[in-house]
């Protein structure tokens, strides 16, 4: 193994399974001077992109009327931890067309409970006519 790869593999984090739709809470770190603190950014995944060291995923959320977005690489040291609050329904990949939508219009669904544990599972089942 050559030297990038053990540097990329020790730095190299544990991230929660999420992907575009899901609703995410970003903590983090942000130096002021001498002190450092904890800062979170809560809103919709529109996209991940890269591979091992190099992925990173953009979050918007509307503050204040005025859409805002951000891309946090999915491995840096100033990223503190990711929550997943809410797993969305959606068909996409890229959720860009949110850009243009307002409002009640610029919500996506959430997916049904069972519907999560089974795609985290990685094991889909069709119910059967007995349940």
């Amino acid at each position: 193994m050559d030297f990038i790869a053990q540097v990329a593999n020790r730095q190299q984090r544990k991230a929660p399974p999420f992907r575009a739709g899901d609703t995410v809470r970003v903590h983090t770190k942000i130096q002021e001077g001498d002190k450092e603190r904890i800062q979170i950014f809560e809103g919709v995944v529109i996209g991940r992109r890269g591979a091992a060291i190099n992925a990173s995923f953009t979050v918007r959320k509307v503050s204040y009327g005025i859409g805002v977005e951000r891309i946090f690489p999915l491995h840096s040291p100033w990223v503190d931890r990711i929550e997943v609050k809410q797993r969305g329904k959606v068909r996409r990949a890229k959720l860009y067309y949110l850009r243009a939508l307002a409002g009640r219009a610029a919500r996506v669904a959430e997916q049904e409970r069972e519907a999560v544990i089974a795609t985290e599972l990685g094991s889909v089942q069709a119910p059967t006519a007995a349940e």
